[in-house]
């Protein structure tokens, strides 16, 4: 049975080519077994068989979308996230200082209904609180972000510019995390510069870059004895749109450049970081440094080369322009081709997307321990002659995206269930570069509601008992090096533009309550379940009374 099969460990985690041929054939071990059982019984493999085994009644091709028997290995990690701005509240509280995003939630109209994360979650005050959600989720890990500001309330990093308070809260955390047998994941920036930063051009002034070093250093020195996961960036491509557009701070529209030189200067704070930590701590605290960057999964709207081709340029202009830098080295060959081109069109004599110089591309290249992916949602996606002017990094790309309308519906408009992208995401990342070690850092779905509480969330049973199998065929089928699973949300928080408006979370939150009472939905037990069977074993194999059993056949599997 595949579900008495379990890796002892990640076999190709720094043991060389042995070890890798080791683990590669006891992934054989697991397929051939899982095909002798299929022939022994069509029961014993996919979940309810009989009755098809399957989570959405959109999604039923039986090659694709059948559930899967099998465990995670022993050490997979298991999380929930949160971000700083988004949960902490006490936006002025003990010295903090202002975040791009308190000054931009404090403009009129910027947010839903006016919303704002001056209190959240509140989450400052209630770390107790929050780790008892966490450990009645059965996690391993608890990913959360560092408020900038709130360490360095002007910025400048330095041992003397510390905020004790805001730097003790973050100790708490840490304590409180590990007394409770749970590892932080710790983000260094979640989106809130400190806004004395942006007063002098934020992102798009390369000085910054040489700051977050320095601010990367000292959490590595007051926390990395405890934390041994650290990310530097998470989804540096919505950093950049900030500067391209409205609906995030700083709510900048330099479209035409301004995102090229956003990301240019993230990646080379990004990779100044990593070599802080690889220089100066790796050896003595022993941790692991990676970014995390977010992408859709893009299928070709059809057959056809153009399609198949725009749908490349969207996982290159999404995933690529961060990942092959770290990866391969330099921007990926067909966005160089594509800005340049529009570039010259539009009367530019180079391009807009800057250039690194050779050192800088052997600086940049491999600074990753791993890859952080977040992942919600599929497109399909169509070659489309953009219009030259306004330039913008949308157009750069010549591409449509959009929704197949057959795809389950959410509470947002941008996010459609479609398990099996995440698979194909994963064997994808796998193949452009070179099987890196992958965490899914966010995934998740969301209901709309800011009036009653919405407890009874099926939606959110279902996608995450398909989305969490699809990561399992990958590890088991598609021998991708996928090492984690988190969930987005811990609980319902400030999201965005949205305000508290949109609900990603396994716990309610009233934010008409100033004590800001937690309540679990219905999938936070689904997703306890999954966690604590590390997988998803045979039913055939559990008590009749089991309550993964029973919730799985009563709420999540359709005909």
């Amino acid at each position: 049975m595949l579900e008495n099969f379990k890796m002892n460990n990640y076999c190709h985690c720094g043991s060389g080519a042995s070890s890798r041929i080791s683990n590669f054939v006891i992934r054989l071990a697991i397929i051939y077994t899982f095909e002798v059982a299929v022939a022994m019984s069509q029961s014993v493999m996919m979940v309810n068989d009989a009755q098809g085994g399957f989570v959405y009644k959109e999604f039923q091709d039986p090659e694709r979308d059948r559930l899967l028997y099998g465990h995670f290995p022993p050490n997979f990690t298991w999380a929930t996230a949160t971000a700083a701005y988004q949960v902490e509240g006490a936006w002025d509280e003990d010295g903090k200082g202002p975040s791009i995003w308190d000054t931009y939630s404090h403009q009129d109209g910027r947010i839903y209904n006016n919303h704002n994360g001056d209190v959240a979650c509140d989450s400052y005050h209630k770390i107790n609180e929050d780790v008892e959600m966490l450990k009645s989720l059965n996690v391993t890990h608890y990913r959360f972000s560092i408020s900038w500001p709130r360490v360095f309330p002007e910025g400048v990093p330095s041992m003397k510019n510390m905020n004790e308070k805001g730097m003790q809260y973050y100790q708490d955390l840490v304590n409180a995390l590990i007394a409770a047998n749970i590892e932080p994941m710790v983000t260094l920036y979640h989106w809130d510069l400190p806004q004395t930063f942006q007063d002098t051009g934020g992102w798009e002034n390369d000085i910054v870059a040489v700051y977050f070093a320095q601010y990367a250093d000292l959490c590595f020195k007051q926390l990395g004895d405890r934390v041994k996961l650290w990310i530097t960036f998470n989804e540096p491509k919505v950093v950049a749109s900030g500067y391209g557009g409205a609906r995030k701070a700083p709510g900048l529209g330099h479209q035409s450049t301004g995102v090229y030189r956003v990301t240019h200067n993230i990646l080379k704070a990004h990779a100044k970081a990593w070599h802080v930590y690889d220089d100066k701590y790796r050896k003595n605290q022993g941790g692991q440094v990676g970014i995390t960057l977010n992408c859709d999964w893009a299928i070709p709207a059809s057959e056809s080369e153009a399609d198949r081709d725009a749908a490349d340029r969207a996982l290159q202009f999404g995933l690529g322009w961060f990942a092959h830098p770290i990866f391969v080295g330099d921007y990926p060959d067909v966005m160089k081709k594509q800005v340049l081109e529009k570039s010259r069109a539009q009367g530019l004599t180079s391009s807009r997307l800057p250039i690194f110089n050779e050192d800088e591309i052997n600086t940049i290249r491999g600074t990753a321990d791993f890859l952080g992916l977040n992942h919600y949602t599929s497109q399909m996606i169509a070659h489309h002659n953009s219009e030259l002017m306004p330039s913008s990094y949308s157009s750069d790309q010549d591409i449509l995206g959009w929704h197949d309308e057959n795809w389950p519906k959410c509470g947002v408009s941008w996010l459609r269930p479609v398990p099996w992208g995440i698979r194909q995401l994963l064997k994808w990342i796998k193949e452009e570069y070179g099987d890196p070690a992958v965490f899914i850092t966010e995934s998740g779905i969301a209901e709309k509601s800011d009036v009653e509480p919405m407890l009874n969330d099926t939606w959110r049973m279902q996608y995450y008992t398909a989305y969490i199998n699809e990561v399992l065929k990958a590890y088991i089928l598609d021998d991708v090096d996928v090492r984690g699973y988190t969930a987005w949300s811990l609980m319902d928080n400030f999201e965005w533009a949205d305000g508290y408006l949109s609900r990603f979370g396994l716990h309610y939150v009233d934010f008409n309550d100033p004590a800001r009472p937690r309540t679990p939905k219905a999938s936070a037990e689904i997703f306890a379940d999954i966690v604590r069977n590390n997988g998803f074993p045979n039913p055939q194999i559990l008590s009749k009374s089991s309550k993964y059993l029973s919730k799985l056949s009563s709420y999540l599997l359709f005909p």
